[in-house]
């Protein structure tokens, strides 16, 4: 049975056009139309695409499952957005974004009314109860993250443990020894966070394993949570010569207080911001080394996945770990002792 795919080819347009024409959903110039009608009467497309939408009562509509409740909607978060819709609409579907609500039952309506044709979920915590109704409703999901056991899930996810090797591979490169990572405190609905738990286990695994010291502090996910912070690592690690910061705004007000305080970046302080953007490195000063989050890529992944599951192309179950590059800023140095210069004092 032909796709759009194979109409798109032999045409010679994007899916997306294809959808364009099937749908009439936007305007195409008459020769463009011409060739797309064209290739479809050739793959007998419109008739066997219609026979099956009718077959299966497919809307052809995608949920991307956030919980607001527990995250803001970062400029991140709006990146997976903006693939997922991109992917979509070049494989003829719509995205709606479902902000997850605290009532349980919302979730079996919005699986049981035939509104939607499968579920992406986001923000994916260990145990997932979210994971165990879709099953149960026997909705097709993809996660973009992990459980603790995905091995009979379709998933894309970013490589967290790859990013916070990579990291301390740069930093000890320059001869760090002593590590600290800052995580934001636990809040209510984030416990089993999977990238959380996966950066701590790693950053403690890989210090242990090559023995450098390294040592957990915690504050709240926002700039004056990270300036609070600041006086309490002058105070209580003084010995630390590298820090990495796993919440981006708690990383611009810890980075801004620590030079009211007089610890300079990088002199006496190497920093690496963990999973964030360019803008978010280039908005703290001196500019943040850190590994991208390669959220438009996973948005489009997550969505690809899912409708290949949806459409039978897909075959083996998808299990993908993304790693985002490493982009060196103004925030790295070797050490103050091996530099000869201070340790880290305010």
């Amino acid at each position: 049975m032909a796709t759009m795919r194979d109409v798109a080819r032999l045409a010679g347009v994007s899916v997306a056009t294809v959808s364009f024409v099937v749908n009439d959903s936007k305007p195409v110039s008459p020769a463009t139309r011409l060739r797309v009608e064209s290739a479809m009467v050739e793959l007998d497309f419109r008739r066997n695409a219609v026979a099956r939408a009718l077959a299966s009562r497919r809307t052809r509509m995608i949920a991307l499952l956030f919980p607001v409740l527990q995250h803001r909607l970062s400029d991140t978060a709006a990146r997976f957005f903006t693939g997922a819709a991109e992917a979509a609409s070049e494989l003829g579907y719509t995205v709606v974004l479902w902000p997850e609500p605290s009532d349980p039952g919302a979730l079996r309506e919005l699986t049981s009314d035939g509104l939607i044709d499968g579920v992406i979920l986001m923000e994916v915590r260990l145990d997932d109860h979210r994971v165990d109704r879709l099953l149960a409703a026997r909705t097709p999901l993809t996660l973009i993250g992990r459980t603790r056991d995905p091995s009979g899930l379709d998933y894309v996810d970013v490589d967290f443990e790859g990013m916070v090797e990579q990291s301390i591979d740069r930093l000890q490169e320059l001869g760090h020894r002593e590590f600290v990572l800052v995580e934001e405190v636990e809040r209510e609905g984030l416990d089993g966070y999977g990238p959380v738990v996966r950066v701590q286990e790693t950053f403690h695994a890989v210090c242990d394993e090559r023995g450098l010291r390294g040592r957990t502090l915690r504050c709240a996910p926002d700039p004056a949570g990270g300036r609070a912070l600041a006086a309490t690592l002058v105070a209580e690690a003084p010995e630390v010569t590298a820090i990495l910061v796993l919440n981006d705004r708690a990383a611009l007000g810890l980075v801004s207080e620590l030079g009211k305080l007089g610890v300079s970046i990088p002199d006496e302080l190497s920093v690496v911001l963990i999973g964030s953007t360019r803008e978010v490195s280039e908005a703290a000063d001196p500019a943040l080394a850190v590994t991208l989050l390669p959220a438009t890529e996973l948005g489009r992944m997550g969505v690809e996945t899912l409708v290949g599951r949806l459409d039978g192309t897909l075959g083996e179950l998808r299990h993908e770990l993304v790693k985002g590059p490493f982009l060196e800023g103004e925030s790295l140095a070797p050490p103050p002792v091996a530099n000869g210069r201070a340790r880290l004092s305010g």
